[in-house]
This record gives C-alpha cells, structure tokens and sequence, in this order.
C-alpha cells in the first residue's frame, strides 16, 4: 500500500471522527435550545421565541471567528440552517411570503430564516401584511426595492394603512434565466413570460437576442415558468427556485443586464426589535407644502451626523399633506443621536411614524 493510500486512509478516518463530533455537539446545541424554550415558557406562556437582534449577533461573531478555508458567509449559511433547525424545536417560525412558490421572495424568506421555517405563499403583497396583522404568521417577506428597476412603490403604499413594524431586512442578489420546458422548440420561441420588472432588469439581453418575440407580463417569474410548461412556442424568464420547482431547461443563464443586480426584501412583523448593535431605521413623514420643507425634513440628520441610505416620495393618500417620504437611514432608534433628530423632525413634520429599527442584512 502506498504512502499516498495510507494518508488518503488517515484523512478519511479523521473526517469521519469530525463528523461525529459535529454530530455531538449539534445535538447538544439542539438539546439546549429546547431548554431555552422551556425556561420562556416557564417565564411566559406567550414568550418571543425568535429574536433577531438575537440572531444577527450570533451569525456576526460567527464570521468575526471565522479563519477559514470556507468564506465568512458560507460558515454563516451554514450556521443560519442549524439556528433554523433548533428554532423550530422551540417554535416553528411561521412566515408569509409574496408567492407563488418558486419566487425570489420565497428564496428571500429560506435566506433569511432558514429551510426549517414554515413558509406561506400570499397572492399579494396587502395579503402578507394582513396574515401578519392578524397573528396567523409570525412574520412575513416583502420586496423593497431592486437595484435596477427602484422601489416596490405597492409594499410602501401598504405602510401607510397598517400598524405593522419592519424586523429585519435581506439582500438577495438576484440571477435570471432563460426557461423552457422539454417540449419547447427551441429555434421556434415567440412569446417570453416574465414579472415586468425582471423583463425591465433584463431588457438589453432580450432586445439583443430575441428582439422580435412578444414579452407577456405576469403576476410574476414563477407563474411565468408553470406556463411554460403547457407552451411549445414559449420561455419564462426566472431563478433557479421555479426552474427546479417546474422542471424546466436553462438555454441561457444570468442574462440579467447588471452582474449586481440585487433586490431588498423587509421582514414584518408585530415586535419592535432591540438594538444589535448595526442597525437601520426606516420612518415615513408627512410634510406640509410650504418653502423649504425638504431642507427642513432633512437638516436634523445632517446636523446629527446620521447616515440616510434611502429617501423615498409617494403621493399622501389623505389629500391633506402633498409629500409622504419614506427615509432610510443608519442607527436604531433608542440610540442618542438618532432619537435626538427624530424629535426635531416630529416637531417639524405634520406626521412622524417609525415603522422599525431593525438590523442591517448579514447575508
């Protein structure tokens, strides 16, 4: 036996006494959460079982510690699954989701809560904010924004007439694909399904390679791939979730215009959420029309010395107030500074609300 064999022997032997440990120290990991539980339950029979300033903390020291040779998120996926799996001997976190299934909003709620989680597809996005509204989910997942094609201006209108609190947030980078099905003639595609916004992230690559053939929008990627699926003549463009959940081809990949294209989902729910030490505060205000009523919005978070990430404006639904902003920006809302400007801005304001602090994305 060569000395190549015996070494090839002795890594197997260690890998298999790792993987016992591991195995060993998941379950004690497991058997603690259920003590966990236990102790909640004892304190509160309506205890909060999942935290996710809580949750943040963990998966950031666990990339702070993290020396390789896996990256830093990848040890973090991996460590968000074992989290999700010990939850869900606590509690089964129930969450909602725009659907149908195989959307990027689904894949956004398995990144963010892990397979473990019991996810529930919604029809629309007022749908998820009342399935929250009403405890029937612990929390639900809606789009924000896209790198490309801007704000998801229905999930901000919604804010507007609901007492619901943003807990969290999830970058998801987002890939397209051209989809057929095995019956599809592929030199003969004239109609490509797709979410208007995806045939928007994507339009220089179809303009450039099926520029004749008839772009149909629907309600979104997934619905686009199941009918595919009883079409000779048509593609969807979508993920890889619908293409795996419908079974189809990929004949071309990552055809999305930009490498960076990415959307922003919020997590909703009914807690406000302690600081986690990187946070972000979302607030919608409601300023009169008068001279200098943006300066006067914004003039506290400069002197302040606070970071706005995002700045949005939509029509006010009362009639009353002409500008509705919607503003991102960095810190919680319990920290000095940041609880000192939104004072001045309420003083300003016709209407202040603070729909969440919440932490910034890990993943």
């Amino acid at each position: 036996m060569s000395d190549t064999s015996i070494n090839l022997d002795e890594l197997r032997q260690r890998i298999d006494q790792l993987d016992s440990d591991i195995l060993n120290l998941i379950s004690e990991r497991a058997s603690c959460a259920q003590q966990v539980a236990h102790v909640k339950l004892a304190e509160d029979k309506d205890a909060v079982f999942y935290r996710p300033e809580r949750e943040v903390q963990v998966l950031r020291r666990i990339m702070a510690l993290n020396k390789g040779p896996l990256d830093s998120e990848e040890m973090a996926r991996l460590f968000r699954e074992i989290m999700s799996a010990c939850l869900a001997l606590e509690q089964p976190v129930k969450v909602a989701y725009l659907g149908p299934e195989g959307t990027f909003t689904q894949q956004a709620a398995l990144k963010h809560f892990g397979e473990s989680a019991v996810s529930l597809p919604m029809a629309a996005i007022d749908e998820v904010f009342r399935e929250v509204e009403a405890g029937a989910v612990h929390y639900g997942v809606v789009p924000v924004e896209n790198s490309t094609e801007g704000v998801v201006n229905h999930t901000l209108d919604t804010f507007m007439d609901s007492s619901i609190k943003i807990c969290g947030e999830v970058v998801l980078r987002i890939h397209h694909h051209l989809l057929v099905s095995e019956t599809t003639r592929r030199d003969k595609v004239s109609r490509i399904y797709s979410h208007p916004q995806s045939f928007g992230q994507c339009r220089k690559w179809l303009d450039a390679h099926y520029p004749h053939a008839e772009r149909v929008p629907v309600s979104s990627n997934a619905e686009a791939a199941k009918l595919v699926k009883t079409e000779w003549h048509s593609a969807a463009i979508a993920g890889d979730m619908a293409a795996k959940l419908y079974g189809l081809t990929h004949i071309a990949e990552k055809i999305e215009d930009r490498p960076d294209n990415s959307t922003r989902f919020l997590i909703i729910g009914n807690q406000d959420v302690p600081m986690a030490g990187e946070d972000k505060t979302s607030i919608v205000v409601a300023m009169r029309n008068q001279p200098g009523t943006l300066h006067a919005l914004l003039e506290p978070f400069h002197r302040h010395q606070i970071d706005l990430t995002r700045l949005e404006t939509r029509p006010s639904r009362t009639g009353v107030w002409n500008y509705v902003f919607f503003i991102d920006f960095k810190g919680h809302r319990d920290e000095p500074k940041v609880a000192a400007a939104l004072e001045e801005v309420q003083l300003r304001a016709a209407d202040l609300r603070v729909l969440g602090s919440y932490p910034i994305g890990v993943l």
